[in-house]
């Protein structure tokens, strides 16, 4: 009976903080204070979790500028300047062409 009390109450505990955690990671990404949302959601629990999807929803996601959108695709700032496929050629074609020569080693 002890070591179904202790399942019950480690997971519950594992549940509370891995809410936290996402609330930790999340709030940024909405414009939300990081503390003040991690703290709610730690001191009252599951319900402080619940009341930040609830005032997260009425805020919109930040956009991330590391991203750039050109013809529907989102590109990586660091993939930007990659080299475009031609629109005609294959995958084949254009790996073969791009492909510098490498030194075989016996």
């Amino acid at each position: 009976m002890l070591a179904i009390t202790f399942a019950i109450v480690g997971v519950s505990l594992l549940l509370h903080l891995a809410a936290a955690r996402h609330v930790y990671t999340d709030s940024e990404q909405y414009g939300m204070s990081r503390r003040k949302w991690t703290g709610i959601s730690l001191l009252v629990p599951f319900f402080g979790f619940f009341a930040y999807l609830f005032e997260r929803d009425y805020r919109t996601r930040e956009p991330d500028d590391r991203f750039t959108t050109t013809a529907g695709f989102e590109i990586h700032e660091s993939r930007a300047d990659d080299i475009r496929p031609d629109p005609g050629s294959t995958d084949d074609q254009q790996s073969t062409d791009e492909r510098e020569p490498t030194e075989r080693k016996n």
